[in-house]
């Protein structure tokens, strides 16, 4: 291998680059986000904490190109997302990037398994693809025997599960997740969890995950901390607990 292939850089997934969000209100402006950096990198799951307000779901809606910032640079795979077109923008989100949220909003009148093909479908893959897909992740998340089970019949920890099975449908590299366990006592939180970080592992995944749960957080590679709209670095978890929450779980 060449001096140049060994020192190439690889883009990070998600790169934010002095990232600030202002809302109008009457004839103040109020900061939510003042000057964020912000990099993500395949493999690394990293936590953001701050108190409710603190601009949390803002950064992760930014992060997910839902929203724009006021000031600042989105990078996702190394691309200036001020630079695409709306189209392209929408098939990035689509496409490459993953989404879990508190509440699960699953759709009730279709299946587990149905659940997890929708995004596929909607992207265009044959349905028997996506079946056999959608079912080999919820296997993955230990819900082989729910495939054909509605969201009704369920219990909370499953239906997060499915959602999580959801937001890895289309083989995203980037997963946002806010507050994935926010609405379950503390087991079933650890068993959520547990199975995110397990498959996050596995194939490679860069994740942003939003929490209160600081005992969690103190689990992921990075902790951020958001307070004031300013974002700051305070720890991460060594790679031989990773490794031994992987292997419990699978």
């Amino acid at each position: 291998m060449s001096n140049v292939e060994k020192n190439q850089v690889i883009p990070a997934v998600l790169d934010l680059r002095d990232v600030v969000k202002n809302y109008q209100q009457g004839k103040h402006v109020l900061e939510v986000l003042k000057g964020v950096n912000l990099t993500i990198k395949t493999g690394e799951m990293s936590a953001l904490v701050g108190q409710s307000g603190a601009g949390k779901s803002t950064l992760l809606q930014i992060a997910g190109l839902l929203d724009r910032p006021s000031k600042g640079v989105v990078f996702v795979n190394g691309e200036n997302i001020a630079r695409i077109s709306d189209d392209v923008r929408t098939g990035l989100r689509r496409d490459y990037i993953g989404f879990v949220y508190q509440y699960h909003n699953l759709l009730s009148d279709f299946s587990a398994l149905e659940n997890v093909m929708l995004p596929m479908l909607i992207r265009g893959v044959k349905k028997s693809e996506a079946e056999e897909h959608a079912a080999f992740l919820l296997e993955k998340l230990k819900l082989s025997y729910r495939l054909k089970h509605r969201p009704a019949e369920l219990s909370g920890g499953e239906q997060q599960r499915v959602a999580i099975a959801r937001a890895l449908a289309n083989q995203p590299k980037l997963l946002l997740a806010d507050e994935p366990t926010g609405n379950l006592d503390p087991d079933t939180a650890e068993e959520v969890f547990s199975a995110l970080l397990a498959i996050i592992k596995e194939t490679g995944l860069a994740a942003l995950v939003a929490t209160h749960n600081l005992d969690l957080a103190a689990r992921m590679d990075k902790q951020y901390r958001l307070v004031n709209g300013v974002l700051d670095e305070i720890g991460g978890v060594s790679s031989s607990i990773i490794s031994r929450v992987t292997k419990n779980f699978y």
